[in-house]
């Protein structure tokens, strides 16, 4: 059995031999150059995959943390093991994508395992978890990020983007950028994680059809209508993590739903916004220990990020320097001068929320990474 599967430099097939659990990758594939764990190798390290080392679930496996012979802490993430149509050729590809990408932001992959019956990925252990985590299911007497760490997760996540979108050959689309997937190091440095539905970019396209995947609230409006998805449907979900940052909120609540709140996180954003109640928006656990000007140039960013129209979302090059403190105001004039311009003409847009169909597969959060 044959599978090919197409990485920067071209095709790569994989061969599976009848009755042979190994695999064997081209020699020339990036594949090849990755540590090939021993599924003992991890058994052991996870004490088999017991359910003390469990750290999360996601739409396509499990992931438990397990600790190596020499004492390195690792995240396995274990695939479903059922079958499933084009399962090992997203399993290559998925290993291809982490390991072309190498930055500081970026998940760096330590090697993988794969048999018949199971399809594993190795990362290093990130001792901080998820941002998610922090934000919203940290312990009492875990302390909440504070407001410099928060803008450092901003700034460093962006720099991840911006790395897969231009300098990555070829491009990467994320498809999941949320406060879920982004993982902290020791130093609570950034680190973009789960490329489970990354998509390569070719260099003669400027965009790609498929079935939307994502999680509710952070999808893009046109690529939740469309299906169309490019750089800026990642644009549009960094800016809605943005706001889970600064507010401390999920994108979406199904109990906002039950309440008759048909609001989206992003919906109650710029209903605060336009009635001048900015405090309202802050997380809690900061105790109003941020910088005012600073939380106002983050939710300008964010709703630059998340605008309507994927035409007037910045690239994460320009997030990035608008970020590091250039450009800011002129771009913020700009779109406010173009918001008046199509409300007079009557072409403002929807509220995201009203781009969201009636989809129980859309209500389940896909987070393949879960903290590490």
């Amino acid at each position: 059995m044959a599978l090919s599967c197409w990485c920067c430099r071209g095709p790569r097939i994989l061969s599976f031999a009848e009755g042979d659990p190994k695999v064997h990758p081209d020699p020339d594939s990036d594949v090849s150059q990755l540590r090939r764990f021993s599924l003992e190798e991890l058994q052991i390290a996870t004490d088999y995959f017991s359910n003390e080392n469990f750290l999360g679930r996601g739409g396509f496996g499990k992931v438990y943390r397990g600790q190596l012979e020499d004492g390195l802490l690792i995240a396995v993430k274990r695939l479903e093991r059922e079958p499933t149509p084009g399962g090992e050729l997203q399993f290559q590809t998925t290993t291809e994508i982490i390991n072309m990408a190498m930055h500081r932001n970026v998940i760096r992959l330590c090697g993988f395992c794969m048999t018949h019956s199971e399809r594993l990925l190795v990362y290093p252990y990130m001792a901080n978890g998820s941002v998610a985590s922090h934000l919203r299911e940290r312990a009492p007497s875990q302390p909440a990020l504070n407001w410099p760490t928060r803008k450092r997760i901003a700034l460093g996540s962006a720099r991840g983007l911006s790395y897969l979108h231009d300098e990555c050959n070829p491009r990467i689309i994320h498809r999941d950028v949320k406060a879920a997937n982004i993982l902290l190091d020791e130093e609570f440095e950034a680190v973009l994680g789960d490329f489970g539905l990354a998509k390569l970019i070719d260099y003669n396209d400027t965009h790609i059809t498929t079935d939307v995947c994502g999680t509710v609230g952070h999808i893009a409006p046109e690529y939740l209508y469309t299906g169309i998805c490019s750089e800026k449907t990642d644009v549009f979900g960094y800016g809605i993590m943005l706001l889970e940052l600064i507010t401390g909120q999920r994108a979406f609540e199904l109990a906002w739903i039950a309440a008759g709140d048909d609001l989206l996180l992003l919906d109650w954003v710029k209903v605060l916004l336009k009635q001048n109640k900015l405090e309202e928006l802050v997380d809690p656990d900061l105790q109003g220990d941020y910088s005012q000007t600073e939380m106002e140039q983050l939710i300008k960013v964010a709703l630059l990020c998340t605008q309507g129209s994927p035409l007037y979302r910045p690239k994460m090059s320009e997030v990035t320097r608008m970020l590091e403190g250039y450009g800011l105001t002129e771009r913020w004039n700009e779109w406010q001068e173009t918001e008046s311009s199509d409300m007079e003409l009557g072409l403002s847009f929807q509220p995201v929320s009203d781009y969201i169909v009636d989809s129980t597969e859309l209500l389940a959060a896909i987070e393949l990474s879960g903290p590490r």
